[in-house]
């Protein structure tokens, strides 16, 4: 049984009550609010519809019995009209949840999530679930997709701003899904950029933005995002909140930049299968193979987070698990103990991998001074969904050594640690939790060098008081950092442009507040940041280097600068990477690396050095140890190389050449064309583009004479919402160069066009992995429809935004060679290229 759209909407009238009106969804392209999916399982689908009665709204199911549409359900909705009616299995895997948007507001929808059960439809979304604008999809974690569909919500605030929470059914409810975080955020991002470019002194943009890149895992950018916004005469929506914000990415800060050791380097090697990863010693011979999908460093406790098939796990330097790769997530060992993550949430293990928690939580941070912070979600006034969260702290058995009570809570140091019991109400606790003393304040931040920023009143300036609440430095700054070793960063300024300086504990000015940025880089140094571009101060700036008396050791020279270590920070300017001392200057002895990025001392005198996107390991005399292959060998004579090409700060460019062809001009013809395709062009070499372009590329498939290259690449117009992935595949014949089109794969004269778009649209309608695609969009494949092959099947798939929304990335079909054999050329050159 099969139907297409208009017949949909013919069905649905048919069984609407007399008098009833069927509803419209307006958007891109107007259509009735009709919709087929399998919502029971039965892998027949059911037809959903909306329509109005007397000014009620309904939604009616019918579902086919016996040869006809009888009516399934019949529910009462909300509001005025319908903004979104799809499936997708949000509940569990291979079900489909019907998914209605009622509209209640000129902007605003109320979420419906209905589930089938033996007593009809019944509506799992809380009853004051509303939003503005929705997507839905299943998308990737850090173990690829479940099957199960995540919801992004985004609530309208002020302006062209918005809440965002991306959700997923667990435990019984919909709960925050933080694992897919760094998937859906970076667009996030890209949409509140060009909302600052356009509106560069709107105090909310700055504040959503940093959140957006906290979320997505860009730690650095949320940093000056964050200071941006705390550099407001009014920021927003509070300096409270934006410091709480600025504590939580300098704690991400802090993860990425954990010390480890055990003599061995996680070293990535591009292969036929994909990239793969294992680990180096210090002379560069690969003493654990290439097997996992990701490696992390080693950590001081000898123990590495490895990545299989999607799941995480701990080895150990014999390369045995520890810890069985059985979780999405696993943060990297504090204090001997690690918070990971399964389907139920955080939990604390040690470093057996045994489990300490008797309970899953929804957030557990690291060990630090034998307490962990944790929150729960209690019922209440607070979220959008109603409740609240409540923080306490474990301790390193796992248990609750301060049950969850406070609004926010702080990491211990020394024994000590700063919670918030309400508004006006902060506490410096000990580790059982009593009052070391109580401060009637807005806010006070973390306790250093026995000081803490403070703020009389919520829209008040900083100033400092000591631990029993006396105030040292009276308030007048507009944002103020904890103290560390004698010296706190702060901010003069009123607007969005910074004035930053450093005070010592008697509140003198050490460092003058005149600078866009002020890092402080350990080892009694601070980095200067003067603005690229004073009028638009958010463009980023230049360093110089200072020591710890505000004397400046070195001019505006560096784009970058990461923290001391051993007495040596990396940077890199216009042109290269390379260390400087604690002078200020190009660190003597040690290497220079072209491009752009990190070094970092490693073990055994290794420098780990990650620029222009690739990693490699060097003495300090400058000789690589190890970096990764340039060179993908196939069967030989055959053989894959990479080439680079970056004529510009903004345009890079990986791109393959193939070697090993016994007809030389065939090979020169097909190399030609595949830098062509990887987008190697001329372009100016001092000039500022208006773009920023990258490239890169795999084998994604290669059996016998067929070789498949995947060509990736992301344009990003500055000044955009969001840049433009691009893929394309060259799928070529190593014996005589020939690039095939999807054609090529089918006998001549076959409607092949027609078999293959009437499977992707019954894959559409029938397989609800695709509720996605909007509805109307597909009419059909293209005769030199994108496509690729792999060993069983062939696989067609679309541009974003051609048939699906953008965070849908690339949709693609697979079908099996089995299911169109009768239409494919098997005597062609293309099929026994790899099927002789």
């Amino acid at each position: 049984m099969a139907v297409n759209e208009p017949q949909l909407t013919q069905i649905a009238m048919a069984h609407l009550p007399a008098g009833a009106e069927l509803m419209m969804i307006n958007g891109p392209a107007a259509h009735a609010a009709v919709y087929a999916a399998d919502l029971t399982g039965d892998r027949v689908p059911e037809i959903a519809a909306v329509y109005r009665l007397n000014g009620e709204l309904y939604l009616l199911v019918l579902k086919y019995r016996d040869r006809k549409w009888e009516i399934a359900a019949n529910v009462k909705g909300q509001g005025y009209g319908v903004t979104l009616l799809t499936a997708a299995p949000v509940m569990r895997p291979g079900l489909n949840n019907l998914i209605v948007g009622w509209q209640i507001g000129s902007i605003w929808s109320k979420l419906s999530v209905y589930e089938w059960t033996r007593e009809g439809l019944k509506d799992a979304a809380p009853a004051d679930m509303t939003y503005s604008y929705l997507e839905v999809m299943d998308m990737p974690g850090l173990d690829g997709r479940d099957g199960k569909a995540e919801i992004a919500l985004w609530v309208h605030d002020t302006g062209e701003a918005y809440r965002i929470e991306v959700l997923r059914w667990d435990i019984g409810k919909l709960v925050p899904a933080p694992d897919v975080y760094f998937y859906y955020f970076p667009g996030v991002v890209r949409y509140y950029e060009r909302m600052i470019r356009q509106h560069l002194d709107y105090p909310f943009y700055w504040y959503y933005l940093a959140d957006a890149q906290y979320r997505a895992g860009m730690p650095q950018d949320a940093l000056v995002s964050v200071r941006r916004a705390l550099g407001f005469a009014q920021p927003y929506p509070s300096r409270e909140t934006l410091l709480a914000l600025e504590w939580n990415i300098r704690q991400m800060l802090e993860l990425m930049n954990m010390p480890r050791a055990a003599g061995l380097f996680p070293a990535s090697l591009k292969t036929v299968g994909g990239m793969k990863w294992g680990y180096i010693d210090s002379s560069g011979r690969m003493a654990i193979l290439p097997l996992y999908d990701d490696a992390r460093d080693f950590q001081q406790n000898g123990l590495a987070i490895v990545s299989e098939n999607g799941s995480y796990g701990v080895i150990d330097t014999s390369a045995n698990y520890v810890v069985k790769p059985v979780y999405d997530s696993i943060s990297p060992f504090s204090e001997d103990r690690a918070a990971v993550i399964d389907s139920q949430g955080f939990r604390l293990i040690d470093e057996t991998g045994t489990v300490l928690t008797k309970r899953a939580y929804p957030f557990i941070a690291d060990m630090q001074d034998g307490r962990a912070v944790f929150y729960v979600t209690e019922g209440g006034s607070g979220d959008a969904d109603g409740s609240i969260s409540l923080y306490g702290y474990l301790d390193s058995r796992g248990n609750e050594a301060i049950p969850a009570q406070f609004e926010e809570a702080n990491d211990f140091a020394a024994g000590k640690a700063v919670v918030k019991i309400k508004d006006n109400e902060y506490a410096l606790i000990g580790p059982d939790g009593r009052r070391l003393a109580t401060y009637p304040y807005a806010y006070v931040g973390p306790l250093g060098d026995g000081l803490l920023a403070f703020q009389q009143e919520s829209a008040g300036k900083y100033g400092y008081i000591d631990e029993r609440g006396t105030v040292v430095i009276q308030p007048s700054y507009s944002s103020a950092f904890a103290f560390h070793d004698g010296r706190a960063i702060v901010n003069t300024a009123e607007d969005y442009k910074s004035s930053y300086g450093v005070i010592d504990k008697q509140g003198a000015f050490i460092v003058k507040p005149e600078y866009n940025d002020i890092r402080d880089l350990g080892d009694e140094r601070l980095a200067l940041g003067r603005a690229v571009d004073p009028e638009q101060p958010f463009v980023g700036s230049v360093f110089a280097i200072a020591d710890w008396n505000g004397q400046r050791l070195s001019d505006f020279l560096y784009n970058d600068v990461s923290n001391f270590k051993d007495g040596l920070a990396s940077v890199y300017d216009a042109k290269q990477t390379y260390f400087i001392d604690r002078s200020g200057k190009p660190a003597p002895g040690y290497p220079r690396v072209e491009g752009s990025g990190t070094l970092t001392l490693e073990e055994n005198g290794l420098i780990k050095a990650f620029v222009d996107q690739r990693l490699s390991y060097l003495t300090r005399a400058g000789r690589v140890v190890w970096q990764q292959n340039k060179v993908i060998p196939l069967q030989p004579p055959y053989l894959v190389k990479e080439e680079k090409y970056k004529p510009n700060a903004d345009y890079l460019v990986y791109y393959p050449q193939v070697e090993g062809m016994e007809n030389q001009a065939a090979q020169r013809t097909v190399n030609a064309r595949l830098k062509e395709m990887s987008q190697v062009k001329p372009v100016p070499a001092s000039k500022k583009l208006d773009y920023s372009y990258s490239g890169d590329f795999e084998v994604a498939f290669y059996k016998q004479k067929l070789l498949e290259l995947v060509l990736n690449g992301y344009n990003f117009p500055f000044g955009a919402a969001h840049g433009m992935p691009t893929k394309t595949y060259a799928i070529l014949n190593l014996t005589n160069g020939r690039m095939y089109a999807l054609k090529d794969l089918f006998k001549p004269g076959s409607d092949y066009v027609k078999v293959l778009s009437d499977i992707v649209g019954k894959q559409i309608r029938e397989d609800p992995q695709y509720s996605y695609v909007f509805p109307g969009s597909y009419t059909g494949i293209r005769p030199d429809q994108p496509f690729y092959v792999t060993d069983d099947a062939l696989h067609l798939y679309f541009e974003p935004y051609e048939i699906a929304p953008y965070v849908a990335g690339f949709p693609t079909f697979t079908i099996p060679f089995a299911q169109i054999r009768d239409i494919i050329d098997t005597e062609g050159e293309f099929w026994k290229s790899f099927h002789a």
